[in-house]
């Protein structure tokens, strides 16, 4: 049987490892349970943390055989007998620990949201987990404050763009790193103040001087390794740093430094923040896709792929090179 002609695909693996492991199959879901609904995916967002998981990289491990993907947008084609809030042929989005690089997945229905009319399939896959991420971070743990300075480590990044974008929104001063001409150029389309070179090699005083000599107030950090030192002494008097991830590696931070500057070091973890805060994390959506419907909050797209070309998908969110997010479509 084709599997490109019949029946509902899927990329899996029976053993978690690089994209190489996965393999494209027939895969149904089947009907939903009372309390699910079935989507027809159209297109799943490919972040660095999904491949990170496919691979078997993360903190947490999820268990095989294992489908990829936490974020999606689609159709609703089967509703379970308990759902009372949607219907066959709604537009929607949604968020999971894996299963979505599919044609179709079973998912509860408090996992998903009417789809924001203003957004594209596409820029509706990629907009839960980092809008939700960057606003977690900016608001709840940060506190960022109009009139602030925001520094965005990585800012042409997925949680990094979504951060520009949001911080522009609560009033704050924007200025985004970034290692490329092409990311700088999209942390400013997307309303960052200033752009500076991630790796020049006198990044701080640039920094400074992009925020007339002063320091900096929140510090956005996705990035980790040797930007999270330089970043930390960046801050200004009762600074706060966010950890957000470290995909360039878990970096260390002389204790010293929070005492001198009366700073924090404040970690930021979406993921657990809607197991132990769920009304919280709930509000929090209602405003950005509320957010999004007025046509405030957009997602970047740099290219999409075809379910079949997941492998080569997987690898470019891997690589971190692209200004804007990945995307794989399912028709």
């Amino acid at each position: 049987m084709d599997a490109r002609t019949a029946g509902s695909r899927a990329v899996i693996a029976d053993t978690l490892g690089p994209p190489a492991n996965y393999r494209l199959v027939l895969r149904d879901p089947g009907p939903p349970s009372p309390t699910q609904l079935r989507i027809a995916i159209k297109a799943a967002g490919i972040s660095f943390v999904d491949v990170l998981t496919a691979a078997g990289g993360y903190q947490v491990k999820p268990p095989t055989p294992y489908i990829p993907g936490s974020e999606c947008a689609g159709v609703v084609e089967a509703v379970g007998a308990e759902v009372a809030d949607f219907a066959v042929g709604d537009r929607v989005v949604a968020s999971g620990w894996g299963g979505l690089f599919a044609e179709a997945a079973n998912l509860p229905a408090r996992m998903v949201r009417k789809m924001p009319a203003a957004l594209s399939f596409d820029e509706a896959a990629v907009f839960p987990v980092s809008y939700a991420t960057a606003w977690h971070a900016l608001v709840d743990r940060g506190g960022l404050q109009p009139d602030e300075t925001l520094l965005v480590l990585g800012a042409g990044g997925a949680t990094g763009y979504a951060a520009v974008q949001i911080g522009k929104h609560l009033g704050a001063r924007v200025i985004g790193s970034a290692s490329s001409d092409a990311k700088r150029a999209l942390a400013l389309a997307g309303g960052a103040d200033a752009a500076v070179e991630a790796r020049g090699a006198a990044w701080r005083e640039a920094v400074k001087a992009a925020n007339d000599g002063k320091g900096i107030d929140v510090v956005f950090d996705p990035v980790g390794g040797d930007a999270t030192d330089p970043a930390f002494r960046s801050l200004a008097w009762n600074g706060r740093h966010l950890v957000v991830g470290f995909p360039a590696g878990i970096a260390a931070l002389r204790t010293n430094l929070p005492l001198l500057k009366g700073a924090s070091l404040i970690g930021v973890d979406v993921r657990q923040f809607g197991i132990f805060e769920p009304l919280k994390s709930e509000a929090n959506r209602d405003t950005l896709f509320a957010l999004a419907a007025a046509g405030s909050l957009r997602p970047a797209i740099a290219r999409s792929y075809r379910l079949e070309e997941f492998r080569p998908a997987m690898e470019d969110a891997a690589a971190g090179q692209s200004a804007g997010r990945i995307v794989l479509t399912m028709d």
